[in-house]
């Protein structure tokens, strides 16, 4: 029998800070340990692959306002628990910053560095009016077929 890799896929549904940290230290964790992984951003999951600058495109007025009210990018995230208008957050940062952690921004850097495959969900994307330009250089697009496939080979499947 040929020695195939490992394979691990991630549903990236969340748009919360902690979560996609979550599911990013996995994906690198597995990554490590020398996994074919992928991580499929949907729905508010898409928001960590946004780009943090505002990007000059054409749309119509409800993308406008889905793009107006989102997080542009991974460090704008809410937590899930003990947000409190964003000082929850702040703690967090310090205690990552304290104890020498990565930060979400940097464990999206690292995935890609490790060969992640990160794709965002075109479906998702038409629904929100997100374009290619507003998200991260080196991203792969499709639907769920596409996940799904990935997904059929897996021993590892999370939704977060």
């Amino acid at each position: 029998m040929e020695n195939m890799k490992e394979k691990t896929t991630i549903v990236l549904f969340s748009g919360d800070y902690d979560k996609a940290m979550a599911a990013f230290i996995i994906a690198n964790g597995a990554a490590a340990y020398d996994h074919e992984v992928t991580i499929f951003a949907t729905f508010w999951g898409l928001n960590a692959f946004r780009k943090d600058q505002d990007v000059n495109v054409k749309k119509g007025r409800l993308e406008k306002m889905f793009g107006w009210m989102m997080p542009r990018g991974a460090d704008k995230l809410a937590l899930s628990k003990m947000n409190f208008g964003g000082m929850g957050k702040q703690m967090i940062k310090h205690v990552i910053k304290k104890h020498n952690a990565l930060t979400l921004p940097q464990l999206i850097e690292l995935a890609q560095e490790q060969g992640v495959k990160l794709v965002a969900c075109t479906m998702t994307m038409d629904l929100l009016g997100l374009q290619k330009e507003e998200l991260l250089d080196g991203l792969e697009y499709a639907g769920v077929a596409a996940y799904l496939g990935d997904a059929n080979h897996a021993k590892v499947n999370l939704f977060i």
